[in-house]
């Protein structure tokens, strides 16, 4: 274990993109058969942890790199560049490592030291019944991303602790020996995510390996009051950060597009005029404009980061909608170049199985994730901005 946390400590950013783009390239070429099976398959897998994107997030203590949300965020995108069903998991499995880093050092030390992939659904749907030191949880979820992968997994439940007034939401971490999944993942978009329901039927969790999101929100920091304060996690707003990855995967994603749509476009000829597109004022002027977009959206993104980057330096004031609005206008813009780029294209661009297809399918998919909605994201800046309570978590 020492050498191989020596190794991955010291990966440099050009080695960590490297591996990345070894995960996207293979996705890319198993797209098809992800697009049946409804999930990227082992081999993907495999080679996320052979690369060590799975271990990206994790502390120095556990022999991870601990690299900053900037190489993070760089990481999510180059796979996305190739197959955003596979970046949906580069992001959410080292992402899901932080998850532990909240929790006290016991339930911290044999989740992580275990070894395993970790998955979650935040939506609090569960139930707990409190059964001497730690809880019995039973519920039904959907959308449990990767879970066919993972030896852990993260459900919200509404839990009334002893210590607290009012019920607030946790997410206690079972077992995936203890689940039962139902494999009802079929969608029109991200179908390579594995996005599946899982059943738990009165399965104790104890104290240690239930996450108190109030805590982690609010504290920024584990239990124990000597804990590693170089964490870079524990230096952002916990939701803002977790949820980097989305607007990472639609820019990679409109970067694919961009580059698809020049090259579908250069020799081109359209019947009515016989005119080559990219000689014409039309194509040429549709991908200036997606271009100047896609620029302004890398701006966001680096705006975002920067907020993130400065949060405690900014005395801990970003408004959570603030981000949520950032985010989202991200997202709206990629969505919107995947658009412009199909009705541009025409007919043609409709025929299934094209990288235009499932690149826009999937980047239409990440719009639809509740973070991502910005009718929503909007609404609350709004109120932000007039100095109200914009009412989300980021």
């Amino acid at each position: 274990m020492g050498n191989m946390a020596l190794k991955e400590e010291y990966m440099t950013v050009e080695q960590i993109l490297a591996g990345a783009e070894k995960v996207g390239k293979l996705a890319e070429q198993e797209a098809q058969e992800a697009e049946k099976n409804a999930t990227i398959s082992e081999n993907v897998i495999n080679l996320m942890k052979e690369t060590q994107i799975s271990r990206l997030m994790l502390p120095k203590k556990y022999g991870g790199p601990q690299i900053d949300l900037k190489t993070f965020a760089k990481v999510v995108r180059k796979v996305a560049n190739y197959n955003i069903s596979a970046a949906w998991l580069a992001y959410l499995y080292p992402l899901h490592n932080i998850l532990p880093s909240y929790l006290p050092e016991k339930g911290r030390d044999e989740i992580v030291n275990q070894g395993g992939l970790i998955c979650d659904v935040f939506a609090a749907i569960g139930k707990a019944e409190r059964d001497g030191d730690g809880y019995r949880i039973s519920g039904k979820w959907n959308f449990a991303s990767g879970v066919l992968y993972c030896d852990w997994i993260g459900l919200g439940v509404e839990m009334q602790f002893p210590d607290s007034i009012k019920p607030e939401v946790a997410l206690p971490i079972l077992r995936a020996s203890e689940i039962q999944i139902v494999e009802n993942w079929d969608t029109f978009g991200l179908r390579g995510s594995g996005s599946n329901q899982v059943i738990v039927d009165n399965v104790y969790v104890p104290m240690e390996r239930i996450l108190r999101l109030k805590d982690a929100e609010s504290k920024r920091k584990p239990p124990e009051e000597d804990y590693d304060k170089e964490y870079p996690l524990y230096h952002v707003p916990f939701y803002p950060a977790f949820y980097l990855g989305f607007p990472n995967m639609a820019l990679g994603g409109a970067e694919r597009i961009l580059s698809e749509f020049k090259k579908l476009t250069e020799n081109r000829v359209r019947l009515m005029d016989g005119i080559r597109e990219s000689e014409s004022p039309r194509s040429q002027r549709v991908l200036a404009e997606i271009t100047t977009e896609f620029h302004a959206a890398e701006g966001l993104m680096e705006q975002y980061i920067r907020l993130l980057e400065n949060y405690e330096k900014d005395g801990a004031e970003t408004g959570l909608a603030e981000f949520f609005a950032i985010r989202t206008k991200i997202i709206k813009i990629c969505t919107d170049i995947a658009v412009r780029a199909l009705s541009t294209l025409g007919g043609a661009a409709l025929y299934k199985g094209g990288t235009m297809e499932l690149f826009i399918r999937d980047i239409l998919s990440v719009a639809t994730h509740k973070t991502s909605l910005y009718e929503d994201s909007v609404a609350a800046y709004g109120k932000e901005l007039f100095g109200f309570d914009g009412e989300v978590r980021g």
